[in-house]
């Protein structure tokens, strides 16, 4: 697929000047050497005739004349046409990106994203050991703290109020009738009998009623004088009502002071009897059931859990900016606390590093093809010209060591086939 070239795909470096600067001082070098041996060159040709012994002048400089030019056309030709010639497999660079970049690529997707590599580098690096001991660090703490708060407060505003409480309103109500009420208000109330807690509650309900039926005795009074006959005289009904608050008072007083007291044995069996059908009678949980959706259908419930939206949010919003104080929060200090905790604990520790091992695996597994299309894709989309400076200047430089070392080693070379030569002939 081709791509539309980018006109400048790089980021100038701050030194780019400083390198480019180095290229061309090593290009004139090169190109000073490789002219030094063809001036040489020439002269030692024309005064051979005369000076035997510049023979292996001429035969050093040629050789290092057709190094030097041999090195030359093989670096340029890396880079551009030598010449400005249409010679095949030149300027392989700008002609051959494409390819290049399949092949780093295949090349990156191979070498660097395997399995066995990743895994192996991963463990050897302690990750949860590293992050452990920098969120330890109180002013790392914070710092994570301050970038969670303004990121989860700047997530939270961008949030429409309206789509949210519906959300928050349709999830709850959604999960509260989907969950069946009785069975776990029945597992709730087994525990609490179990361990006779529910005594507790009756003694309350006793003194509390105790105390209600002390506090309203004119009422009851009122309420028996109402309730007699007329003709029936005052100071009967007095003896009626002392009667009934004697005998409501005592019993209360008794079943408060008595743990086996007939009435309280009664409720204890009306509680466990209450318990058992909540979870196995099908009438009792129907029963529940429809008190939960009859609660859940009533207009104030709905509004509430409308509500609960701007109450998470204001909480939100109050715990992040306590990131901010010049105190630490507890965001801050809870970082701190998991860094301490994860650190003095090896197994834990072992564990996160095998789970942080297993997701970068299986990250690297199921995008390894598309990064090694996005490497290809990427230096197609590069302008020619652009990327074969760019890759010049990296490394131009060592590649005019090339064009010297051509021009050197050539001119060794050639002078001891010549002196080969000469010695047998």
């Amino acid at each position: 697929m081709t791509t539309a070239p980018s006109k400048n795909p790089f980021t100038p470096r701050a030194d780019e000047a400083e390198r480019r600067d180095k290229l061309n001082a090593m290009k004139r070098l090169a190109t000073g050497l490789l002219a030094l041996s063809g001036v040489v060159f020439v002269v030692a040709t024309a005064f051979e005739g005369r000076y035997p012994w510049l023979g292996y002048v001429r035969a050093m400089a040629e050789a290092s004349l057709v190094g030097g030019l041999a090195d030359w056309f093989a670096v340029t030709a890396l880079f551009r046409r030598p010449l400005g010639l249409p010679i095949p497999h030149t300027a392989i660079v700008a002609t051959q990106k494409e390819r290049i970049g399949r092949i780093l690529g295949a090349f990156v997707q191979n070498h660097f994203l395997a399995r066995d590599l990743i895994a192996t580098r991963l463990r050897a690096m302690q990750p949860s050991r590293r992050i452990a001991r920098w969120i330890s660090q109180p002013a790392n703490a914070r710092q994570l703290a301050q970038q969670m708060g303004s990121r989860l407060v700047r997530f939270m505003e961008a949030l429409p109020d309206d789509t949210m409480r519906d959300l928050v309103r349709d999830a709850l109500g959604t999960n509260l009738r989907a969950t069946p009420w009785a069975p776990v208000l029945g597992k709730t109330l087994s525990r609490i009998v179990a361990g006779n807690r529910h005594q507790e509650l009756i003694d309350q309900a006793v003194q509390l009623a105790a105390r209600t039926v002390e506090d309203n005795r004119e009422f009851i009074r009122d309420k028996v004088k109402a309730e007699s006959p007329w003709w029936i005289p005052g100071a009967v009904d007095d003896m009626i009502y002392k009667k009934i608050f004697s005998a409501i008072d005592g019993l209360l007083r008794e079943m408060g002071t008595t743990p086996g007291h007939p009435i309280r044995a009664a409720f204890d069996r009306a509680i466990h009897d209450f318990v058992y059908k909540l979870q196995t009678s099908p009438e009792m949980i129907a029963r529940t059931e429809e008190l939960k959706n009859e609660w859940l259908d009533d207009a104030t419930v709905t509004e509430l859990s409308s509500r609960l939206w701007d109450t998470m949010k204001r909480a939100v919003l109050r715990y992040a900016a306590a990131a901010e104080a010049p105190e630490p929060g507890a965001l801050q200090r809870g970082i701190c606390s998991v860094g301490e905790a994860l650190t003095a604990n090896e197994p834990l520790m072992a564990e996160v590093d095998d789970w942080l091992v297993e997701v970068a695996v299986a990250v690297a597994e199921q995008n390894r093809h598309a990064v090694a299309e996005i490497i290809a894709q990427t230096i197609a989309s590069w302008d020619p010209d652009a990327t074969v400076d760019r890759i010049e200047l990296a490394v131009g430089r060592d590649l005019q060591f090339v064009r010297i070392n051509g021009t050197l080693v050539g001119g060794l070379v050639g002078l001891v086939i010549y002196t080969v030569y000469k010695f047998w002939q």
